[in-house]
Order: C-alpha cells, then structure tokens, then sequence
C-alpha cells in the first residue's frame, strides 16, 4: 500500500515537472544571453531540466517495479523517451508559436542532460539493486 502511494506520489511529480517544463519550453521569454548564436546559460539550464526530467521518471519507474530485471532496459526506453520529448518540443516550438523557433543546440543540450541521467543511472545500478533487497 505504502510503495503504491509512493509511486503515485512519483508520478504525479514527473508528469506536472513534464508539463511544467513543456509550458516553460513554449512561452515567450523575455530574457537572453548569447555568446553569437550559442546561449551559454541557455544551454545549461536545458541539460539541467533535461537531467531532472529522465531522473523523475526513472526513480518512478523504480519504485513502481518489484523487479530489477528490466533497470537497464527501461533506463534506456525512460532516455529514448525524455529524447524524442526534447525533440517534440523543438518542433512544436517551430509550429505553434511565432514567437520561439527551433533550435540544434537545444537538442544537442537537452541530449547532453538525458545522456548524464543516464549514465548516473547505469553506474548507480548494482547500488540501487543493493538498495532494493535491502527495503530501503
């Protein structure tokens, strides 16, 4: 019952953190730093979100699984997932807004954040395995 409530605690905070960040990504903003074409703190701010965005959804995915058979696997659909989302809203970005358009660098920063959750994942497995059959 307990790890039922949780999940769903988990749940509700990576679904509103993606509409919240989906909402952020297709906003007018106001603000800009640019170094040329390339926006330093842009960048950063997408691979942090990015980051955040696969963790949300793979600690879910955690704790809602008795199992850890499918970690790694599921690690990498949770990352394809988080991708194909950035790429989305890229192309929504060009299509339902006048006012923000598309951008490589956006995608390649917002890769960079899923790549990172990603590997900490993948090397904090067996970790998060001995995690598991200890009940934490």
């Amino acid at each position: 019952m307990q790890k039922l409530l949780g999940a769903r605690i988990l749940f509700f905070i990576a679904f509103a953190y993606t509409m919240t960040l989906t909402w952020f990504s297709l906003i007018r903003m106001n603000f800009r730093v640019h170094l040329g074409d390339f926006n330093p703190t842009d960048k950063m701010l997408h691979a942090g979100a990015y980051l955040f965005l696969v963790l949300f959804w793979k600690i879910f995915f955690i704790i809602k699984k008795d199992n850890s058979s499918s970690y790694k696997s599921n690690l990498l659909w949770v990352g394809l997932g988080c991708f194909l989302f950035g790429m989305l809203i890229e192309v929504l970005q060009g299509t339902l807004t006048s006012y923000r358009t598309p951008d490589w660098w956006d995608i390649v920063a917002n890769s960079t954040g899923v790549i990172l959750a990603v590997l900490i994942f993948w090397f904090l497995a067996p970790k998060i395995e001995s995690w598991r059959k200890q009940g934490i």
